[in-house]
């Protein structure tokens, strides 16, 4: 059976292993789903990420970031533009997240940016989505 969101799925797959405290979680590999983990390890929210070739498509392992008190760096992910509703915006009214403390994950005609990058390019597109 397909599954009909698999960046929701990948999300979930990420706050469960918080919850559990899981050093890392492992999530069926996709192009899209290593541009996430690209920029959750760029912006500090996860401590790395790899793909774990399989006879099918390939696993990526992401490794989850947790402080000194055993907190984890990301405090919540959530899916914006779901398949059933999608949320586009221009690069005018690209929304912030938590005044600046989170991110939004934009695919881009320049490839999947963070919302910060998504102004200074000066492009607009899909919101995928928010983490602070």
């Amino acid at each position: 059976m397909s599954m009909s969101d698999p960046i929701a799925d990948m999300l979930t797959r990420v706050r469960n292993g918080i919850i559990a405290s899981f050093d890392s979680v492992d999530i069926p590999n996709s192009k899209m789903k290593i541009s996430i983990a690209k920029i959750l390890k760029s912006e500090g929210f996860i401590k790395n990420y790899k793909v774990i070739p399989d006879r099918r498509q390939g696993v990526l392992r992401i490794f989850l970031k947790f402080d000194e008190e055993g907190e984890s760096v990301i405090g919540g992910l959530k899916r914006v533009s779901k398949p059933s509703c999608r949320i586009y915006t221009k690069s005018d009214t690209i929304p912030q997240v938590r005044n600046g403390y989170g991110i939004s994950i934009i695919s881009t005609s320049k490839g999947l940016l963070t919302d910060r990058q998504a102004r200074k390019l000066g492009v607009g597109g899909e919101i995928l989505c928010s983490v602070w």
